[in-house]
């Protein structure tokens, strides 16, 4: 059992309150997930500007290195055991590779242009804290509270999983089919960096859009390939998108206005939305994808 919540805004103007309002979410889903929590947040980006958001190592002596070995200059914004690195978009693949010669205990948690993500274990409201949740602002952001039923409680472990820029992946259930599909997926070149089921969803969404599909699709295709029970919230760049699959076991409602789409394992996630009262309030339905998008 976990708790999922997700939020996309239609409009800017819950932009600034949008990580408050995904830290309360998250908080009314401790019952369901106290073991660990994560969150990506999709702000505003920079121009022509990367962020990755890295996970130990020394951090203090980490742009200097990077500087030292790539010539490029870089800003790092440390949050507690994580750090957000932001780099030239042309810098990326020289990024990288030095990370995993100067810093090789650093791990990448994810990387876009909008995208932050933040996870660790511990119970909600101290998670949401310690990362500085409620003062984010941004257009979407999806978030995840979990208890561990078949893996230990690690912060590798928890979600977001993230498997391609801009691209992350919430999940409650469990997939019966994800060996085989890592497997296939690793003959394709994806990486993982866990042994979580998870993981093999958002890589597997990530190598159909990194073929071209759009997230649609992707989720779509996902019906036919993923076998298991498992309710999926999935952000991308500019998208938001929901799937189920046919048994629909695991709990999910959602909410819409003309301002925002929102996701809760229970509507009591949702209470304490502006506007709440006057939300169309549905539950998204087995094997059918769910879909919003915005201009990048």
């Amino acid at each position: 059992m976990c708790g999922i919540v997700g939020l996309f805004l239609k409009t800017p103007e819950l932009e600034s309150q949008i990580g408050r309002l995904t830290a309360e979410m998250l908080a009314v889903m401790t019952d369901r997930g106290p073991d660990s929590t994560g969150f990506a947040v999709y702000s505003q980006p920079r121009p022509a500007s990367l962020k990755f958001t890295l996970r130990g190592g020394d951090f203090a002596a980490l742009p200097a290195r990077l500087a030292a070995r790539t010539g490029v200059d870089v800003t790092l914004d440390v949050r507690d055991d994580h750090a957000l690195l932001t780099v030239p978009c042309t810098a990326e693949g020289d990024i990288r590779a030095a990370l995993a010669v100067v810093s090789p205990e650093t791990l990448i948690v994810g990387a876009g242009t909008r995208m932050e993500l933040y996870k660790g274990v511990g119970l909600p409201a101290a998670v949401s804290a310690r990362f500085g949740l409620p003062g984010m602002s941004g257009t979407h952001a999806i978030g995840h509270t979990r208890m561990a039923t078949e893996s230990a409680v690690t912060t590798a472990g928890a979600h977001p999983f993230s498997t391609g820029l801009d691209q992350c992946l919430v999940h409650n259930g469990s997939l019966s089919n994800h060996n085989n599909i890592r497997r296939a997926l690793v003959r394709e070149g994806q990486v993982f960096e866990t042994a979580n089921d998870s993981e093999v969803a958002a890589g597997y969404l990530s190598w159909r859009m990194g073929r071209g599909e759009p997230l649609d699709q992707a989720l779509q295709a996902a019906l036919s390939d993923l076998d298991g029970f498992y309710t999926f919230v999935v952000g991308t760049e500019s998208g938001f998108g929901v799937l189920r699959d046919a048994v629909a076991c695991k709990p999910a409602v959602m909410a819409e206005t003309e301002d925002y789409v929102a996701f809760g394992s229970e509507y009591r996630a949702l209470t304490k939305l502006p506007g709440i009262a006057q939300a169309r309030i549905f539950e998204p339905e087995p094997q059918r994808v769910y879909f919003w998008e915005r201009a990048a």
